[in-house]
């Protein structure tokens, strides 16, 4: 009776724990691309369980197809923490530079590898490295 418990309760976590593997899926990301995206900061959401950074490139750019606005996708707060992110990393104005993964389709959301803040510090994502992530 005690195992047949031990085995439920294992089977219900596994149950439990699938919707938040599919929740992690970089599926919609060409994760083959590493696209530049010089802009402005519109606004920095230090939230869970992803920060966004919204940025604006102008007209001009150096990849007229980065110009436009996007919403760029970090981590959770936790892991950013651990590399050295914290809630006042941006601020609207700030003048930076993304890498990160367009989406597959066409769309404004990219998937940050690392950002450039203005005084020249890279932050990462995450420690996590896909294998296109090479500097």
């Amino acid at each position: 009776m005690q195992n047949a418990r031990i085995t439920m309760s294992g089977i219900v976590l596994l149950l439990a724990a699938t919707p938040l593997l599919a929740h992690h899926s970089r599926a919609m990301y060409d994760m083959t691309r590493n696209v530049t995206y010089r802009g402005v900061v519109q606004e920095y959401r230090w939230e869970n369980p992803h920060s966004h950074v919204v940025i604006t490139v102008a007209p001009g750019a150096a990849d007229p197809a980065t110009v436009g606005t996007w919403d760029v996708e970090a981590s959770s707060v936790n892991v950013m923490e651990s590399g050295g992110w914290t809630r006042d990393s941006f601020k609207p104005g700030d003048a930076i530079t993304i890498v990160g993964h367009p989406m597959k389709k066409a769309s404004t959301s990219v998937l940050m590898f690392y950002v450039i803040k203005p005084d020249g510090t890279r932050l990462y994502r995450g420690q996590h490295r896909y294998p296109s992530e090479t500097e």
